[in-house]
């Protein structure tokens, strides 16, 4: 996701994908850690999801 788009979404958006996101982080994680996953650089992109998101969240909303 681009930070663009990001930027466009309101902050319950921002909030509702972030949780989204970590769910999905954390059940990527346990598939690798069972059988690796086809492409590891999945859960990289992920994280960094959620790191602009947050970013994004914090620029829109400082008090979170």
């Amino acid at each position: 996701m681009k930070s663009a788009e990001i930027k466009e979404l309101s902050v319950t958006e921002l909030q509702e994908r972030i949780e989204a996101q970590k769910a999905q982080l954390t059940k990527l994680k346990v598939q690798h850690a069972v059988s690796p996953v086809e492409d590891p650089s999945i859960i990289k992109k992920s994280r960094r999801d959620i790191a602009r998101m947050l970013t994004i969240l914090r620029q829109k909303n400082p008090k979170c």
